[in-house]
């Protein structure tokens, strides 16, 4: 399954990347950052069990057992705050 990934803030500075499309091998969000985080280095550090980031499947907040489907939109970034 193919899906755009969307990287933001601190995400993107890291990662070094605005946005990439991926060929999926799982169906969940979990199986994403899991194929992710086997990259290593920095996107094995920024996306593991802990860490602060988010996830956004079609610009809705999901959880990482949430299940994607072909062609959507991931957005991973960290939480945001403000007032």
């Amino acid at each position: 399954m193919k899906v755009r990934v969307l990287y933001f803030a601190r995400l993107r500075e890291r990662f070094g990347l605005a946005e990439e499309n991926l060929e999926l091998g799982g169906t969940t969000a979990a199986d994403l950052v899991a194929q992710l985080q086997a990259r290593g280095g920095v996107w094995a550090e920024d996306l593991a069990a802990g860490r602060a980031f988010r996830v956004a499947v079609n610009q809705e907040i999901v959880a990482l057992d949430a299940v994607l489907t072909d062609n959507v939109e991931v957005a991973i970034f960290p939480p945001v705050t403000g007032g």
